[in-house]
């Protein structure tokens, strides 16, 4: 047996002959079933997933202390008033017909109406929740850029200052609080320096040049071919994408660091040295390929943990996005858009894992048939 096929029988490839491997890639039917039937097991999960989803956002907006009618009227309006509102809202039927309404509702994307900017809660959503995914987005992308490359290489380097830097790196990423990491970013880079902008999306001149139709300011402007407003908006972006990246490197070198260790003990790995093969392709053609399975799942974690953890970086650099629109819906108990925006974060969280589990068949074949 060569080198490279000793290699590939580590890693759970069988070495087998080329009409061997044509003639198992012939699909049968039971084949085709079982594929069939594993789908329609994820989409199962994926329904129950949801279902549960609708069931907790229910439950919290029927246990929450505030008043849904009086957060919608004041507390300045009459009896009669509240008993016509209270039966407008279907408060007055049994529980399970509130749910089955809601369940109507959300189906027909309705979410009800914010009581704060008195728009439906859809169409805020629509137009804040762009601002979050570029701001997310642009820092999984900082995060997963630094963070894996640095993880691998303190590996490889074990016991090395490089490795104990990495180490240093990720433990300041874990301990230093989002929110006091943002203040002093903009106490020294924007009030002292004046390095970055100030809150916002966009400078103030450039606001209302670009209307495109994915209400984010980057895509748009590259659409539209309207540079000065693209690196406006990178501009004022780069800031809290860095602060959270930073948050997304630590935890994905940490990661990615423990899962190269892991590989770098197994016995393919011993093999392919014993044999003279180099240093680099034994890190990156072979370690590096079986742990893109692992690494793609904590990179999903990371951009719905980053998705969820916009409200405080959103809140001290001023971003309208949905971290802010959150807060100020709960400062003033607007249950429907406090709802609207734990129902599309929990969406976009199964949506994003979905499309992981897509992508694992692509970069690894043995996931198909597991």
């Amino acid at each position: 047996m060569t080198g490279r096929a000793a290699i590939a029988d580590q890693e759970g490839w069988n070495v087998v002959s080329i009409t061997q491997t044509t003639e198992s890639r012939l699909p049968d039917k039971s084949a085709l079933l079982t594929g069939t039937g594993k789908l329609a097991a994820s989409f199962g999960v994926i329904a129950t997933t949801l279902l549960g989803l609708l069931m907790i956002t229910f439950v919290i907006g029927r246990m929450v202390p505030a008043d849904p009618v009086i957060a919608v009227i004041g507390d300045q309006a009459d009896q009669i008033t509240y008993d016509r509102v209270y039966k407008e809202m279907g408060l007055d039927q049994p529980l399970y017909v509130q749910f089955g309404t809601y369940l109507r509702d959300v189906a027909r994307l309705d979410f009800g109406q914010s009581h704060i900017t008195k728009n439906p809660v859809a169409s805020d959503l629509a137009r804040v929740f762009p601002a979050t995914l570029e701001l997310a987005t642009l820092a999984t992308l900082i995060g997963a850029g630094f963070g894996v490359p640095l993880g691998v290489i303190a590996a490889v380097r074990k016991g090395t200052w490089v490795d104990h830097v990495a180490r240093v790196v990720g433990l300041l990423g874990y301990s230093t609080p989002i929110f006091w990491l943002g203040t002093i970013v903009i106490l020294v880079f924007y009030a002292t320096l004046g390095w970055i902008p100030g809150g916002g999306r966009i400078d103030i001149y450039n606001e209302g040049l670009v209307d495109g139709p994915t209400n984010s300011l980057i895509v748009d402007s590259l659409l539209a071919g309207e540079w000065e407003v693209f690196w406006s908006a990178l501009h004022h972006v780069a800031a809290p994408a860095i602060i959270l990246g930073y948050a997304a490197m630590a935890y994905l070198s940490r990661m990615s660091r423990s899962f190269m260790l892991e590989q770098l003990r197994q016995e393919y790995i011993l093999t392919a040295r014993a044999k003279g093969l180099g240093q680099r392709p034994i890190v990156w053609r072979h370690a590096f390929r079986n742990i893109r399975v692992q690494l793609l799942t904590v990179v999903a974690l990371a951009y719905c943990g980053l998705l969820d953890g916009t409200v405080l970086i959103e809140t001290v650099f001023s971003w309208p996005g949905l971290g802010q629109y959150l807060t100020s819906a709960l400062f003033f108990a607007d249950m429907n858009a406090v709802l609207g925006s734990v129902l599309l974060i929990g969406l976009i969280s199964i949506a994003v894992n979905l499309l992981s589990d897509i992508v694992y068949r692509f970069i690894d074949p043995r996931t198909r048939s597991s």
